[in-house]
């Protein structure tokens, strides 16, 4: 996909490095978006629908994708994951975890099933009113990936108010740091997914990290998750 090709990814990965996040503007098209939320009631696609108050989640619903995913997704998923898998690897040699990453996202997948998780954790989420999730991280099994995307359907302050994307970061002997983000139909946001690596005064550390939604408060909110790894269930 030339749009994540052609991408600055030596900004990104700084950005990464240094925030353990970073937006890709305008990888979909509005055409896309509108595409992927027309979707969201054709239940042959999903495998799993989940409404969050029910667990405590948050408010909203959300559901999960059977696999073949829908072509848009799975060429965004295998074009994305090379570049992060770079990055997850020298966070991984920074912080001196013996696990490397392979290039190729398929063989990634491999690994999972390996380790008995072969369910989509690909997801779209739709929020109204009120709606909000909870702070969380997405780990679905002992084999994760450390970097996740998601994929802004609708448009801030035009489809929807509120709703802010938000992260915490868990600041060692000292209270955590909430961080507010924005992105734009069409954006792509790729953030860790429980920790990134930290340099301190001994080498580096491992900085823990959750992401959650904040209130909805008018309209209606989709976004699209991307998880790299595969759930057990």
């Amino acid at each position: 996909m030339n749009k994540i090709k052609n991408s600055d990814w030596q900004h990104i990965t700084e950005s990464m490095h240094k925030n353990g996040y970073a937006i890709i503007s305008g990888i979909l098209s509005d055409d896309e978006c509108e595409i992927l939320k027309s979707g969201y009631d054709q239940s042959d696609l999903y495998r799993k629908t989940v409404v969050m108050e029910r667990h405590r989640f948050g408010l909203g619903e959300y559901k999960y994708f059977n696999y073949p995913l829908p072509q848009l997704i799975q060429t965004i998923r295998t074009h994305l994951y090379p570049y992060l898998a770079s990055i997850a690897n020298s966070w991984f040699k920074a912080l001196n975890i013996q696990l490397d990453f392979p290039s190729d996202h398929k063989a990634f997948l491999q690994q999972c099933h390996a380790n008995g998780q072969h369910k989509s954790t690909v997801l779209i989420l739709k929020y109204g009113e009120g709606g909000f999730n909870t702070l969380h991280q997405d780990l679905y099994g002992d084999l994760y990936f450390p970097m996740q995307a998601v994929m802004m359907l609708s448009e801030p302050g035009k489809d929807f108010t509120g709703g802010e994307f938000v992260l915490t970061q868990q600041v060692p002997r000292a209270q955590s740091k909430a961080i507010v983000l924005k992105p734009q139909k069409g954006d792509i946001l790729i953030f860790t997914t429980n920790f990134k690596p930290e340099r301190g005064t001994k080498g580096y550390y491992r900085v823990n990290m959750k992401h959650g939604v904040s209130e909805v408060k008018k309209g209606k909110r989709y976004a699209l998750g991307i998880i790299f790894h595969d759930a057990i269930q």
